[in-house]
C-alpha cells in the first residue's frame, strides 16, 4: 500500500472529522503482517538464480560438448599451468587439452573459434558457473563468452551447484590428466596425450571402442560470428549499449553488460510490458511505465526451436 502526501491529507480529513497524523505506510504493513494478510516474498539465493539446466545427456556426437579448467599446477620451469579441457560428451573424444596463457574471455574464445573451425559447432555446451563460462551477476548467468555461444545458436547447459555428477565424465577425465600429466607444461606433451587417449584407449562404456572410432565432425558448420541477431516479425529488436542498457520509448533500461553490442527482441505481453529475448533465451520482462527490467527467476531452459 502506498499513499502520497495528498492521499494522506484527504484521508485524515474524511475519518469522522479526525485531523491527526495518519499512520505511516510501515505501520500499516506491521498491522497487516500481525493478522497474517501479508505474504512474504521468497527470494532466491544468488547461487540459484539464472541456472540453465535441463538434465539431458548426449546421445550422439556433438550433441553436447563439456568444458572446464583442470586445476592448476607448477611446471618444471616454475610457471603456473592450468589446462583448458573440452570433450565430446557422447564419445568421450577430447577435443582440446591446452595450457592457455590465461582464463580471459578473448583467450578462451580464440580456443573455441579454432575448435568450431575444425570440428563444427555442438548443439550445447555444458560448463560450471565459473569465469569466463558464466557470470554470478549477469542475467541468466550470461557472460561475454556464453552470450557469444548463444548468439551462434548453441544452447547452454550449466552444472548445478554441489552436483559434480552433472559433469561426471569430465571430472573423470581430469583424474586421468592429474595422474599422468601433472607437472607438464609443454603443449606437445598435451597433444601426444590427447592423441593417445582418443586413438588408443578403448572405453568399456563405448563397447571397448576408442573415442576416435566414434567421433565425427558436426554437421553444423561454423560460419563466423554474426554481425547481429534477427528476430521474428512480432518482436522489436533493440541493440544493447556498452553500458548494458537498451533504449525504448526514449527511456534507458539496464539489461546486461554481457550482451553489449548484441540486439535483444522485445515481445509485447500486455499493456506496456514486454518479454525480452536474446536469441533462443527468454531473459525477463521490461515494464515501460517504470523503465525497469525484471530478470526471469525460475530455472530456465532453451526454447524449443520453432
Amino acid at each position: 500500500m502506498h499513499m502520497g502526501n495528498g492521499g494522506r491529507a484527504s484521508c485524515a480529513m474524511s475519518m469522522n472529522g479526525f485531523t491527526g497524523e495518519v499512520p505511516s505506510e510501515s505501520s500499516f504493513k506491521r498491522v497487516l503482517e500481525r493478522v497474517g494478510l501479508v505474504e512474504e516474498r521468497r527470494l532466491k539465493r544468488r547461487s540459484e538464480a539464472g541456472r540453465i539446466f535441463s538434465g539431458r545427456k548426449a546421445k550422439a556426437p556433438n550433441e553436447i560438448w563439456t568444458v572446464d579448467f583442470k586445476g592448476w599446477w607448477y611446471g618444471a620451469n616454475g610457471q603456473r599451468c592450468e589446462p583448458l579441457t573440452v570433450r565430446d560428451e557422447c564419445t568421450r573424444y577430447v577435443l582440446e587439452l591446452r595450457a592457455v596463457a590465461d582464463a580471459s574471455t578473448p583467450t578462451i574464445r580464440a580456443c573455441f573459434e579454432r575448435l568450431f573451425e575444425k570440428h563444427g559447432q555442438p548443439g550445447a555446451i555444458r560448463s560450471d558457473k565459473g569465469v569466463p563460462f558464466a557470470s554470478s551477476t549477469g542475467v541468466l548467468g550470461l557472460s561475454k563468452l556464453s552470450a557469444w555461444w548463444v548468439a551462434l545458436g548453441i544452447d547452454l547447459e550449466r552444472s548445478r551447484p554441489g552436483c559434480p555428477q552433472d559433469n561426471g565424465g569430465h571430472e573423470r577425465l581430469h583424474l586421468d590428466i592429474e595422474r599422468e600429466l601433472r607437472g607438464e607444461e609443454q603443449q606437445a606433451s598435451f597433444e601426444e596425450w590427447r592423441r593417445t587417449f582418443n586413438e588408443q584407449r578403448p572405453h568399456e562404456a563405448l563397447g571397448m571402442k576408442c573415442p576416435a572410432e566414434l567421433y565425427k565432425p558436426s554437421k553444423q558448420k561454423y560460419e563466423g560470428t554474426p554481425q547481429d541477431l534477427s528476430y521474428p516479425s512480432g518482436m522489436e529488436p533493440r541493440r544493447v549499449k556498452v553500458s548494458g542498457c537498451i533504449c525504448y520509448a526514449k527511456q534507458l533500461t539496464f539489461i546486461s553488460t554481457a550482451l553489449s553490442g548484441w540486439s535483444v527482441g522485445l515481445e509485447s505481453c500486455g499493456q506496456d510490458k514486454y518479454n525480452v529475448h536474446f536469441a533462443q533465451l527468454l531473459l525477463g520482462q521490461l515494464d515501460q511505465t517504470t523503465a525497469s527490467f525484471q530478470p526471469i527467476q525460475q530455472t530456465c531452459q532453451p526454447k524449443e526451436p520453432s
